[in-house]
């Protein structure tokens, strides 16, 4: 699905509608960070708005978490070399600014003993995440692809042992559902054992199509965690036979604009430079089916 008409890069897309400024945001808080305005603010909205609606149609529940969790709760949830290249540590207190609200859904459960008949727990999280991502990044990595702030909406599983890689397909399908439901091309591509971080059991990165690059590129990552959180954060389950055992955790993102907005905007981008809205996000834009730029 490569348009007959030239594709600019994304952040010239949203600079046609006065909705981004880097510069402004460089002067105030560095490289790796922006404003977003207008239609395209409005657009990153709407996006979260209808993830989170998606999910809880698809049954489950919508929680706010907190955006900070404590070192214990990190170290369980990932390793200690994930979290340094990762985490933004609160100066003289025992917290930490977290990369994504897996992190502190997950860590939720930590110290329980739960009843097997209340399993699974399907939860779906909105959050701001926030990340040093340090090292150099290639030029398809400026604008908006990698960045200190960005907003996301998150779904988390905790379920029996024998239960999670049924739950792990559920929940990749869903973000693959979710981006063809806005007429974005999505693939899953499955991570081969020597890139699975620590923890990892499996996992799959959910890619979109970029008419621009001409390739996908990545916009999420589904994981099973096996028992390795529930481990590290003792997360038990009683069985109704009385038995106990730790429970499996699972993790997938829905949608993490602005990365997600460089692969709606691209592929709903239009030869006259507006941009269409597909049919399922129109209420989250006050009615409205189409973009018109003002350059």
């Amino acid at each position: 699905m490569v348009p007959d008409f030239e594709i600019p890069y994304h952040t010239d897309i949203m600079e046609r509608f006065n909705g981004i400024d880097m510069d402004a945001a460089g002067k105030v808080a560095g490289n790796g960070f922006y404003y977003l305005m207008g239609d395209i603010a409005r657009l990153h909205s709407a996006v979260i708005s209808y993830a989170r609606d998606f999910m809880i149609d698809r049954g489950f529940t919508y929680c706010i978490p907190p955006f900070m969790i404590r070192s214990n709760v990190v170290t369980g949830v990932m390793s200690f070399e994930e979290m340094d290249a990762m985490m933004y540590k609160i100066e003289g207190e025992d917290l930490y600014l977290i990369g994504t609200s897996e992190h502190s859904m997950i860590g939720k459960f930590i110290d329980t003993l739960n009843d097997e008949a209340n399993l699974p727990y399907t939860l779906t999280s909105y959050s701001p995440c926030f990340r040093k991502e340090k090292g150099a990044h290639g030029i398809e990595e400026r604008g908006v692809y990698r960045i200190h702030q960005f907003e996301k909406q998150e779904m988390i599983v905790v379920c029996k042992p024998e239960e999670s890689k049924k739950y792990y397909d559920i929940l990749w399908k869903n973000t693959v559902d979710l981006f063809r439901s806005l007429d974005i091309p999505v693939r899953t591509l499955e991570c081969c054992s020597g890139d699975l971080a620590d923890l990892k059991v499996k996992s799959c990165d959910v890619e979109a199509w970029s008419p621009r690059q001409k390739k996908y590129f990545e916009v999420g990552s589904c994981s099973n965690l096996g028992d390795a959180q529930a481990r590290r954060l003792k997360i038990r389950v009683k069985g109704e036979d009385g038995s106990k055992y730790f429970a499996h955790t699972l993790n997938n993102t829905v949608v993490a604009p602005p990365r997600m907005l460089i692969a709606f905007l691209e592929n709903n981008l239009r030869e006259d430079g507006s941009v269409a809205i597909p049919e399922a996000l129109r209420p989250y834009m006050g009615g409205k089916s189409v973009l018109t730029p003002v350059k």
